[in-house]
């Protein structure tokens, strides 16, 4: 049973913990509120917040699937199902509870409690609570997303001819991931458990109005990560399709691929999206470790080789269907140019063609001690994947995009001399 302390002197003041931490006990550092979910501990940046160990509580009686149980007070739903013997799933299919981003963001861990559905991983137990985990047949998907707003440069899935054009399309970023970057850019989203729970179509609609109003066609979800809960995004897409029935309309899917499995890819293309961006973080299982912060090894294997297999699989089945762009990070603390060498020479392989996308990472969450990379750097890199034979490489920089051809034309003046050598 654990609990979660806040460390005084590391602790910033900052509040970024009550404003987006969905905290089952009201507040985050209410020691006798605390029911151990965990979810302030893993977003905190400044590392401020640890969990120990409580001693036993009373115990409450709750019923599971119609059964009596007897449960210590002051846990999750979640730990409460595992006390009992329910298995947790870290990957889709696997255990009979799939827990994936533990802060109430995704609701793949949804189950019913007391006639209303709600995250296993941040819902507290109390005396004669009733749990239901399979969901009911009639059951409307949600999940937290927020952040519409339109987007002038989109992400690895964009094609590179539009970026820097205005807004070319209108972003949502869905919160919640199963990654836990230490670097992690958008963290504010990757943790947050307090934005309302969306069904598909109140998502759906609100994101064709913010099409309307920026007068773009591309639709986007990122994250966080998006494909975490695979009914919500499925039955998002075929909202927006219902809504959008022009043929201009785009519907495009940055992921960090890690869940990604082929019949995943399948559902999403059938559904309608047009526009997909795998990210693939490392061609090592050690760097895809040390950039995302997996620590369990075997479901670090398992994200890994899904992300890699979803890429091939998208370019050998789909490649005339959707536009494909793949993601790469590069920042010389997390993955060298040599391992970004090799990344490039299996891309080549696959499709000497496809979008590729490298990522400056810069200082965030818990790694602001590293440096962004310098705009010389992403020249570099930029360099080695276009002298392998990729044809169009983008790199984002400090001073904008380096696009598949030759630099950003507002920053040619910057970067002539490097690259015409």
């Amino acid at each position: 049973m654990l609990y979660a302390e806040r460390i005084f002197s590391k602790c910033s003041r900052c509040g970024v913990c009550n404003e987006i931490v969905a905290c089952p006990g009201g507040e985050v550092g209410r020691v006798e509120k605390c029911v151990g979910c965990e979810a302030c501990y893993l977003a905190c940046p400044n590392e401020a917040i640890v969990m120990k160990e409580k001693p036993k509580r009373r115990d409450v009686k709750i019923k599971v699937d119609d059964e009596s149980f007897s449960v210590p007070e002051k846990i999750t739903v979640r730990k409460a199902l595992e006390l009992l013997g329910y298995r947790i799933g870290r990957f889709p299919g696997e255990g009979d509870l799939l827990v994936l981003c533990e802060v109430g963001g995704c609701y793949s861990c949804a189950v019913k409690v007391d006639d209303e559905v709600k995250p296993s991983c941040i819902t507290s137990v109390i005396d004669g609570m009733r749990i239901e985990t399979r969901l009911p047949e009639n059951y409307i998907p949600r999940r937290l997303v927020h952040g519409w707003m339109g987007h002038p440069v989109g992400g690895v899935g964009t094609p590179w001819w539009l970026k820097g054009k205005h807004y070319v399309e209108t972003a949502v970023f869905a919160c919640g991931c199963n990654l836990r970057c230490p670097q992690c850019q958008n963290w504010t989203t990757t943790y947050n458990g307090k934005e309302y729970a969306y069904t598909p179509k109140e998502a759906a609609i609100i994101m064709t109005e913010a099409r309307r109003r920026y007068g773009v066609d591309r639709m986007a979800i990122s994250g966080g990560e998006c494909t975490l809960n695979r009914q919500w995004l499925i039955q998002y897409i075929k909202e927006l399709r219902m809504l959008n029935t022009d043929a201009n309309a785009r519907f495009h899917v940055d992921t960090n691929a890690t869940i990604l499995t082929k019949d995943y890819i399948d559902e999403l293309v059938e559904v309608g999206v047009t526009d997909i961006g795998p990210d693939l973080k490392g061609l090592y299982v050690e760097t895809f470790i040390r950039i995302t912060g997996t620590k369990d090894r075997e479901l670090a294997v398992k994200y890994h080789s899904t992300a890699w297999n979803a890429f091939k699989h998208l370019i050998d089945n789909y490649k005339d269907r959707v536009f494909i762009g793949v993601g790469i990070p590069y920042n010389k603390s997390l993955i060298s140019i040599e391992e970004i060498s090799k990344i490039g020479d299996e891309i080549y392989k696959i499709d000497p063609e496809v979008q590729v996308c490298v990522l400056d990472y810069r200082p965030e969450f818990r790694r602001r001690d590293i440096s962004r990379p310098s705009f010389k750097e992403m020249v570099e890199v930029w360099k080695t994947l276009k002298n392998i034979g990729l044809k169009t490489v983008i790199c984002q920089t400090i001073y904008g995009h380096i696009g598949p051809e030759k630099p950003t034309p507002n920053y040619k003046s910057l970067t002539d001399s490097i690259v015409s050598k």
